[in-house]
């Protein structure tokens, strides 16, 4: 493989990619459990949701490089444009590509799922570039959490089983929270790790602004909570005990929340990031094979 092949998989960053494909895995294994499954449908919802998170990613990494974030001293991977590998017009040129990529493959969604699909695919590229970018970015001032808990989550997962069922059902929307608060303990690994960084470039991430010791627990409750969801449903809705095997992925994930609430900041925490990744793959595949069965 190339060199700027590599350089441009690396600016997808891959090992971050499950935030959205899980949520569609999940999506796509209740409806498939309700008869409702739609097989097309589901993997274009798939690869939209990837093309709107790696186009967020090129996003990212662009206007990082713009606000001068990404520093020599950053602990986490090599960013593409800062490092000088990309240059800054052909990221920028990416990302609005990937995004545009992204909106074609919708049109065939929101033709199945009519406005509401729409505004949830419009609504998703909007905060995408948001992300970084404009006069208030999200993840600059402290809001990219709660951002990645409802779209990688309830908004990831309902819209999924609505393109296929076009129905809603509680279930579906609760069950959501769980790749959400998981998408949103990646989030926080990736803060703690560069919270310093980002406190001496004016990035104001939840880290930032709540501190390290708030950042360490909200990675423990964000997995926690997400494996107590299955309990909960299996409690009111009959038919799917073993959906609940899905709340041992938090033996799992010991070792991720032993690093993260006593190792020092170092880029340690990177192998954390991966492993939590892992960690939210197989908590949608055992909760959607559960659910199935």
């Amino acid at each position: 493989m190339s060199s700027k092949i590599q350089t441009w998989i690396d600016a997808a960053r891959p090992k971050t990619l499950w935030a959205s494909i899980a949520p569609v895995i999940i999506g796509t294994a209740m409806a498939f459990s309700d008869g409702k499954v739609h097989w097309p449908v589901a993997a274009a919802t798939l690869l939209s949701a990837m093309a709107i998170q790696i186009a967020t990613n090129f996003s990212n990494d662009y206007y990082d490089f713009v606000h001068g974030v990404d520093t020599r001293e950053r602990l986490g991977p090599v960013r593409a444009t800062s490092s000088g590998l990309v240059p800054p017009q052909h990221m920028k040129w990416a990302y609005i590509l990937t995004f545009v990529l992204a909106f074609v493959l919708g049109l065939y969604l929101i033709c199945r799922g009519g406005w509401p699909v729409l505004i949830i695919g419009l609504l998703s590229i909007l905060f995408g570039i948001l992300y970084t970018s404009g006069p208030y970015p999200l993840s600059y001032n402290g809001l990219g959490d709660g951002f990645v808990l409802i779209f990688f989550g309830p908004v990831a997962v309902g819209g999924t089983y609505y393109l296929q069922a076009l129905d809603l059902t509680w279930p579906v929307v609760l069950t959501g929270f769980s790749p959400g608060l998981i998408s949103v303990a990646l989030l926080t690994v990736n803060n703690l790790r560069d919270i310093n960084t980002d406190r001496e470039t004016g990035k104001r991430t939840m880290a930032v602004r709540f501190g390290e010791r708030f950042t360490r627990l909200e990675y423990v409750m964000a997995v926690m909570i997400a494996c107590f969801i299955p309990v909960i449903l299996i409690l009111f809705v009959p038919g799917h005990t073993y959906a609940a095997i899905s709340s041992a992925v938090f033996l799992f994930a010991l070792p991720s929340i032993k690093a993260v609430l006593f190792n020092e900041i170092d880029a340690g925490l990177n192998k954390v990031l991966a492993a939590t990744g892992k960690i939210l793959l197989i908590f949608s595949t055992v909760f959607s094979l559960g659910w199935i069965i």
